[in-house]
């Protein structure tokens, strides 16, 4: 009887010491290849062989342009017609990043943006007649730093949700001429701008490093300070806030990214 007491005591002994040397072993071994990061956490764990994980790179470019322009006939506004118009308006920018940890990137972007138009209108012909040839033109650049937060949703490396804040400082300058057949006035404007976004997208992996990301703009907040000269004259400065809520799903940015 006390054999067979004293064997259970040396098997329940051998049980433990072998349960805790698993335990230790698993304590001590490098994390394994199913890993969660990110600010927010995922759903579901991110190997070390994806795109998204600790380590990587990304980089990519984005072009929009918008152009606009009238036919021959005039075209009636509410309050006058416009005669003819012209115009565009487009911004190139290029990004890259680097992940922090997994699901988490620090980045950078950096851009350049042009807007023209040409317009020739009439306003109130029954009350002033205000008829105007109008040309605007503006260069613009700025710098956005950017953190990154991708949300593995589903069990899948194609897929992936994210979450983009950033901090963009702008400078831009633009000249506008208005002739009103009598007189020609020039209009000179120097802007800085500060904005603050969460911008909410879906990312799309389309070849084995190359993915799709689209985006909208969720929360800005913006502060502006304009300065305008009319006829080389200081006329005035303005610094103006702007709080923004709405979602306009209209105005979706698209990009191509790589991953390192």
């Amino acid at each position: 009887m006390t054999s067979k007491i004293l064997l259970f005591v040396l098997v329940l002994c051998a049980s433990v010491l072998a349960q805790a040397g698993k335990d230790s072993s698993a304590l001590s071994a490098p994390a394994d290849s199913s890993r969660k990061g990110g600010l927010l956490g995922s759903l579901h764990p991110i190997g070390k062989d994806e795109s998204i994980s600790k380590g990587h790179l990304q980089g990519g470019a984005t072009l929009s342009l918008i152009q606009a322009e009238t036919d021959d006939d005039a075209l009636d506004v509410i309050i006058g017609e416009i005669y003819e118009a012209e115009g565009y308006s487009f911004t190139v920018e290029a990004f890259g990043g680097y992940f922090i940890k997994d699901a988490l990137a620090l980045g950078l972007r950096a851009g350049y943006s042009r807007t023209w138009y040409d317009i020739d209108f009439s306003l109130m012909e029954d009350l002033v007649d205000l008829s105007q040839h109008r040309k605007y033109v503006s260069n613009g650049f700025f710098v956005q730093p950017f953190l990154k937060n991708y949300l593995k949703v589903f069990d899948s490396k194609i897929l992936y949700f994210f979450n983009e804040t950033s901090f963009m400082v702008e400078y831009s300058y633009g000249l506008s001429q208005a002739d009103d057949g009598e007189d020609i006035s020039r209009t000179r404007n120097h802007m800085w701008t500060f904005k603050f976004g969460l911008n909410p997208g879906l990312c799309i992996m389309v070849l084995d490093k190359l993915a799709f990301e689209t985006s909208v703009g969720l929360l800005g907040l913006s502060s502006s300070i304009v300065e305008v000269e009319e006829n080389d004259k200081k006329h005035s400065e303005l610094v103006y806030n702007v709080v923004n809520f709405t979602i306009n799903l209209l105005a979706l940015d698209f990009s191509l990214v790589y991953f390192f």
